[in-house]
């Protein structure tokens, strides 16, 4: 087994998705922003909400475009790559691709056509609902592929077939009802909503800092500090579902997050810092929260949470098992209809755990010619990086936690102080564009990294995954794949960077008109109006 070339393999994989990953969260965020604002207008007939439709609308369709260039490559990858993934559980993995490439991506790409260029041939109305699909479109693409993602994490509806040595589905229904993929889909998304939230906050504040586009800024700041609040509720609270499913279809995951070495008598404490020593199997200066962990992970008192050390030893006995159903398979391999039937039987019997045997491909060609000590390597391997899953989960944590402190300021200046923001704070805002995207990406990183040893968890290694590629191949496209990359993330930047500072540059003339006719209409009405300027005593 070439584990340098699944390394590589795995490295190309990493790249593409998180760079691609880099355009999601944005796009599931404008597209929702810009049909509130775009709803504002057709409700209110103010001509400055359709000024910041169609300008937020703009950097919307930059990140769409190059969005799309990235996940097309990205996909490809199954085929070159992971040709034998592709081969196991292609019947399955497939199925939510094909729909979200059927169903949402070409709905998503048939509106943003109408979106941009309907805007004088439709009725506004129409375009409203135009913009509302184009959202649909973008939250239905995340949808089935956070289907395909959850699936991974947690292979439900599905069995494998000795005879085709393939996984089949069996349950389309289960498939889509997943639990880990129904949490991965709200708690995403909401990510996304507050990755746009941050981003409107922030380039709303740096035209505040340069007294350019008040109007516009202060209303998308009102807009994205409500929105980016109830998104950042929501992560947290999704992100808190996660866990609880994660504790019964993940626990080495979960146990990873945490450090937890050891099983706890419930209710297990969560460590808020610590150093984890994977090589010595415990925590050094660990600062633990008493029942903390236990209430979030099992939402009880009783319930005990599998410490790293016994899941360890779960995974040696689940080897063994497995490799009763991997010698039942390869009979059934060479007798075919002949088989007896107490084979099958034997191999329906432990074929859940057929996966734990593939973990001593790595070690030996024929995982029944595995030795105690190769046995004890393959149950080892079962633990993911510790300490880069304990840190990069606080670090997403800490982030989750200062966007609520964040949009919650914003909301209570915008709401109750006349939209008046003092300086830090709009330099705060402009600073903290970059974080949302830090921590969406420590979220990817905790839940792929938490998965390995396995591609498919507890059904397919990553090192059996891979194609059959050389060193070469692998270097040659990771190389072509960084360069075409780089220039994707030039152009992006230099779009969004000159369409930011080029401003909203549509219906001008017709927003000026409607904006000083209303501060006109706001100072002369009869002084009775709530802005009208206070009369000056005579004296």
């Amino acid at each position: 087994m070439e584990l340098d070339i699944v390394e590589l393999s795995r490295l190309q994989f990493a790249m593409t998705a998180m760079y691609h990953f880099l355009f999601v969260p944005l796009t599931l965020g404008l597209s929702i922003l810009v049909a509130i604002m775009e709803t504002v207008y057709v409700m209110t007939n103010r001509p400055i909400w359709r000024q910041m439709t169609k300008f937020w609308g703009t950097l919307f369709g930059i990140n769409f475009v190059l969005g799309v260039a990235t996940g097309i490559t990205m996909e490809f990858q199954f085929g070159m790559n992971w040709a034998y993934y592709s081969h196991y559980v292609g019947d399955i993995f497939g199925a939510p691709l094909a729909i979200e490439g059927l169903m949402a991506f070409f709905l998503e790409a048939t509106f943003v056509g109408l979106f941009f260029f309907g805007w004088d041939r439709l009725s506004k109305h129409a375009h409203l609902a135009v913009a509302w699909l184009v959202a649909l479109g973008s939250n239905f693409s995340a949808l089935w592929i956070l289907i395909a993602n959850g699936w991974m994490q947690n292979p439900v509806g599905a069995e494998f077939n000795p005879d085709t040595m393939r996984m089949e589905m069996t349950s389309f229904f289960e498939v889509i009802f997943n639990e880990v993929g129904q949490a991965k889909f709200v708690h995403t998304v909401s990510a996304g909503y507050v990755t746009a939230s941050v981003f409107v906050l922030g380039v709303s504040a740096w035209y505040l800092l340069k007294n350019r586009h008040v109007d516009l800024a202060r209303r998308s700041i009102a807009v994205a500090s409500a929105f980016g609040l109830a998104s950042a509720l929501s992560v947290v609270v999704l992100g808190d579902e996660s866990g609880y499913s994660a504790s019964h279809t993940q626990k080495m995951k979960l146990a990873a997050i945490e450090a937890m070495w050891e099983t706890h008598p419930a209710p297990a404490p969560f460590t808020a810092i610590g150093f984890p020593d994977q090589e010595a199997r415990e925590t050094h200066y660990a600062v633990e929260l008493p029942w903390v962990m236990g209430l979030i992970g099992t939402r009880s008192l009783t319930t005990e949470i599998p410490g790293i050390n016994d899941l360890v030893a779960e995974a040696e006995d689940k080897i063994r098992t497995g490799l009763i159903a991997y010698d039942a398979l390869m009979t059934i391999r060479e007798n075919r209809e002949a088989t007896q039937p107490e084979v099958r039987a034997a191999f329906e019997q432990n074929s859940g755990d057929l996966g734990f045997a593939f973990l001593l491909k790595r070690y030996v060609d024929d995982p029944r010619d595995a030795t105690e000590e190769q046995i004890a390597l393959a149950a080892n391997d079962t633990i993911p990086g510790v300490a880069p899953l304990f840190w990069s989960f606080r670090l997403m944590v800490g982030l989750g936690f200062s966007f609520i402190a964040i949009m919650a300021y914003f909301f209570y200046r915008a709401s109750f102080r006349g939209m008046q923001f003092p300086r830090w704070a709009l330099y705060g805002a402009v600073a903290v564009i970059p974080a949302p995207w830090i921590a969406a990406e420590l979220g990817w990183f905790v839940s792929e990294f938490g998965r390995q040893p396995w591609t498919v968890d507890g059904v397919l290694p990553t090192a059996l995954s891979a194609s059959h590629l050389s060193v070469g191949d692998l270097l040659i496209t990771l190389a072509g794949f960084m360069v075409f990359y780089t220039i994707l993330f030039i152009v992006e930047m230099g779009l969004m960077l000159k369409y930011i500072r080029k401003g909203p540059f549509q219906d001008v003339e017709e927003t000026e008109i409607w904006a000083a006719r209303h501060e006109h209409r706001l100072r002369t009405h009869d002084g009775k109006g709530p802005f009208a300027p206070t009369a000056t005593p005579a004296e």
